[in-house]
């Protein structure tokens, strides 16, 4: 019995199918989507192997075929991006900071030097209101009633620090 008998006797259609399946699926590794390339990619490899296929067993050893081609096809992406090759396609490069324009929502650092009232008291965290906008505050570590004036001396991240005034 030979194991790979079916290879004789395929026809050049099925030769097509199983290269065009194999194309759809590496597209599928490439683009971002809903994964339309990669299903026609299956169906037209399950349909080469059904078609070309006369036993389950050569069926079975198809699919062990495919697996292979398609993990070393992988396995040849994933070497080339971690090179730089292909990393201008697949990998996002640029930055979100500050020098490039870009401030993300939770930036506080504008507030710096702004003079406001506690809303509630300080021990050492509370609120208070700096030009109608009311935030969550931390003191320099001593206590402070409510309603007195305070100024933010420093921001970092989410985390901002008044001193009474």
């Amino acid at each position: 019995m030979n194991v790979f008998g079916f290879l004789t006797d395929i026809q050049i259609y099925q030769i097509i199918i199983f290269i065009v399946g194999l194309i759809f699926l590496i597209i599928e590794i490439f683009t971002p989507g809903f994964g339309v390339s990669g299903g026609i990619g299956l169906v037209l490899l399950v349909i080469g192997i059904l078609i070309t296929a006369s036993t389950p067993f050569e069926a079975l050893v198809m699919i062990i075929m495919l697996l292979a081609i398609i993990g070393l096809a992988l396995t040849i992406i994933l070497h080339s991006t971690a090179r730089g090759k292909l990393s201008k396609t697949l990998i996002l490069n640029e930055k979100l900071n500050k020098e490039s324009g870009f401030i993300g929502t939770e930036d506080l650092e504008y507030f710096v030097g702004k003079e406001g009232i506690t809303v509630t008291t300080l021990r050492p965290a509370g609120i208070a209101e700096f030009d109608g906008v009311k935030l969550d505050v931390v003191s320099e570590g001593e206590f402070i009633p409510n309603g007195t004036r305070v100024k933010i001396i420093k921001v970092s991240g989410r985390r901002i620090v008044v001193r009474d005034i």
